[in-house]
């Protein structure tokens, strides 16, 4: 039985006791993490196995984007508040999509995830055939779900959901989830929330909805239906411990309440959240009112970046600045937000570099400006660096369920190029055909 080991590097585990090694050594068999140990010379290679040299760099566990939209638009249009951008941007492309520019965009999309340490994406968006294609194809570990609305707006349906289930959840060997996908209240009925809540119970699976984005959207909610989103969401069964609700950031104290009772998880998006003029999410009260938060880019079309390093630097800068407290979100903390906490929302055992978890690891190169000078005997000084300092270019290597997907900022099973060239001729292709329709 062959093994891939990482020697040598400085392991961070991201376990219940915050293990870190200066030297350590992780062995991967399979799909799985058997052992995490200091040191090196009790781990001899075996004929078969993989070595990967780890001196100098952070082993960590894979970064999850626990809210996130495969993007073909990036910069086009952009320039908007939410509800303008939403109906002159990006209703009219995912409309406008096909099944081959949808694969594109998902190449794209998890092309520049890889190459940012993401070893998981939250994925609303359309056409799911063509994004588990994709997914199995470059090798990331995707859920998928759909953009779900009434069908006045021409998005998708729960019987597309339902259909995009049975096809493709449990592709790749498990690499590939479909959950239920709510796009937003502006665009739902109390009919569907009900609904969408029994067909996840149906086939078992989780929910991924955005509420209370924009403060329009939580006056749309209490002009339509008389109470705010997640209002609305608890009244109709949608909350809940395997719903994740990405964005809440104009939550009342109540609403705050109902997602602790229900166990809800938040995907807080602060780059997004801010790029849109939306806001700043209550963080610090939902993570005192024992909310379980991650972290999501949202989407290219409304951020510009996947780039994860860069959300754990907004998420904790903006909440600092915004209430002149520097104590509030410190670096381990979020990294923590954007690995475990993301786990823990999509019910996976991954995020920390444990035996018996999933082996989805990542490499951080430590030789530049970025992270020198550096306490390697200090795991906060590489907290701090990992979220103030770095950004995604520090990825060295991404492994995802056990396989080297890049190596060396190389991806190692997809041709880099023809994704940039084929994902630029999809979006000249689908911006010629899309049609604006305003309210």
């Amino acid at each position: 039985m062959s093994r891939l080991i990482i020697r040598g590097g400085m392991v961070l585990t991201l376990d219940d006791a915050n293990t870190y090694f200066e030297v350590g050594t992780v062995v991967v068999v399979d799909d799985s993490i058997v052992s995490v140990a200091e040191g090196t010379a009790d781990i001899a290679p075996e004929p078969g196995d993989e070595v990967i040299d780890a001196s100098g760099k952070i082993v960590m566990p894979g970064l999850i984007d626990l809210h996130y939209h495969t993007a073909l638009g990036k910069g086009y249009n952009d320039h908007l508040p939410l509800w303008e951008y939403l109906d002159e941007c990006w209703y009219p492309i995912i409309r406008a999509l096909d099944d081959e520019a949808a694969y594109w965009a998902g190449m794209l999309s998890y092309t520049e995830s890889i190459k940012n340490g993401v070893t998981t994406v939250n994925d609303m968006y359309r056409k799911l055939d063509s994004l588990a294609r994709a997914a199995e194809d470059i090798g990331i570990r995707a859920v998928l779900s759909n953009d779900v609305a009434l069908d006045e707006y021409n998005l998708d349906t729960l019987a597309d959901n339902a259909a995009a289930f049975a096809t493709n959840h449990g592709k790749a060997g498990g690499l590939i989830e479909v959950r239920i996908g709510i796009e937003w209240l502006p665009l739902a009925s109390p009919e569907l929330l009900r609904d969408a809540r029994s067909l996840a119970n149906e086939l078992g699976i989780g929910i991924h909805v955005h509420l209370n984005e924009s403060q329009t959207e939580v006056d749309n909610s209490i002009e339509r239906f008389g109470m705010r989103p997640t209002e609305l969401a608890y009244e109709t069964g949608l909350l809940g411990p395997d719903t994740i609700a990405a964005h809440a950031v104009w939550l009342s104290d109540h609403e705050i309440s109902l997602m602790a009772e229900t166990g809800t998880h938040v995907s807080h998006n602060p780059s997004s959240n801010a790029k849109l003029g939306n806001g700043i999410a209550r963080v610090p009260e939902m993570l005192a009112a024992g909310l379980n938060v991650g972290l999501g880019h949202d989407a290219a079309e409304c951020n510009n970046s996947a780039d994860m390093f860069e959300v754990m630097k907004f998420a904790s800068l903006m909440h600092r600045a915004v209430r002149a407290d520097s104590s509030l979100m410190p670096a381990q903390q979020v990294v923590r937000m954007a690995t475990r906490n993301g786990a823990t929302a999509l019910g996976h055992k991954s995020g920390q570099l444990t035996a018996g978890y999933k082996a989805d690891i990542i490499l951080i190169d430590t030789n530049s400006a970025m992270f020198t000078p550096m306490l390697r005997d200090n795991p906060e000084h590489l907290y701090s660096h990992l979220v103030f300092a770095a950004n995604g270019s520090a990825v060295d290597t991404t492994i995802i369920n056990g396989e080297v997907v890049m190596r060396g900022r190389e991806l190692t099973r997809v041709n880099e190029q023809q994704i940039l060239d084929e994902s630029q001729a999809a979006f000249v292709r689908i911006k010629n055909n899309i049609v604006v329709v305003r309210r």
